[in-house]
């Protein structure tokens, strides 16, 4: 009987183990995930030409941006097409934000609260296009399952921390099991309702860099309407001036 007690709490022992190995295992791999997803079109720095459209069910438009990043606290957005709006600037370092209009020529400060505001009337907020908030440092997150999950694809759940100032009550995130690339990203509010989908899709090659060219914002409460961004040049890991994440460089056009 001793030898049968010894044995099963050897068994039992080992189970644990395994439980908690596995545990670790997963914790690790979400982290690699979001980390990625986070850094995907940024890395130490970037400079990239986007075209983005804005599509309505009574009108659209596109508008191409030049866009800079320095690690995950620095971006500078302008936009250079079409005429109407060419010059508009976006700057944030670290959780400040500004817009400059050069037709009244002011630079206007954004406060956190209109971060989740929509951005130069698109479907991607502020924070969607300058990232004050990213899902490794302001979010929890695990490995997670959904109904008619896909073979090869793995799913992260992130919840946002307490003091965090988003709207979302929590987001799913898919990706390629393989590369780690995104496949969707799906933001449910508080109550669990699903608010807007993310596609990501077009994975290219940007020098070194696989990227899906194509992210496809679709709100769920508005019929029809959707917008597109599409990455027409990208360059990564490249010397950047400091002096063009600055107010001054706001107004230079």
């Amino acid at each position: 009987m001793k030898r049968v007690l010894i044995i099963m709490s050897y068994i039992l022992f080992l189970w644990f183990s395994l439980v908690a190995v596995a545990g670790e295992n997963e914790a690790i791999q979400a982290q690699k995930i979001v980390k990625k997803v986070d850094e995907l079109y940024r890395s130490t720095s970037s400079k990239a030409l986007l075209e983005m459209e804005i599509i309505t069910p009574h009108w659209q438009r596109t508008l191409k941006i030049q866009a800079y990043s320095k690690g995950m606290d620095k971006t500078f957005m302008r936009i250079v097409e079409p005429l109407k709006e060419k010059g508009m600037a976006t700057l944030r370092i670290a959780n400040e934000m500004w817009n400059y209009l050069p037709k009244t020529n002011k630079v206007i400060k954004i406060p956190p609260s209109l971060m989740m505001g929509s951005w130069m009337g698109s479907d991607f907020t502020n924070d969607d296009l300058v990232k004050e908030f990213t899902f490794f440092e302001d979010y929890n997150f695990e490995m997670t399952t959904v109904n008619q999950a896909q073979t090869g694809v793995l799913y992260v759940k992130c919840i946002p921390k307490d003091d965090v100032p988003v709207v979302w009550g929590y987001v799913l995130v898919a990706v390629d099991a393989a590369s780690y690339l995104p496949l969707w990203e799906r933001f449910y509010d508080e109550g669990g309702e699903l608010v807007r989908e993310l596609l990501f899709k077009e994975n290219k090659r940007f020098g070194q860099r696989l990227i899906p060219s194509v992210m496809e914002l679709i709100p769920k409460q508005k019929q029809g309407q959707k917008t597109i961004i599409r990455y027409l040049e990208a360059q990564f890991d490249i010397a950047l001036s400091q002096d063009l994440f600055t107010l001054r460089n706001l107004r230079s056009e």
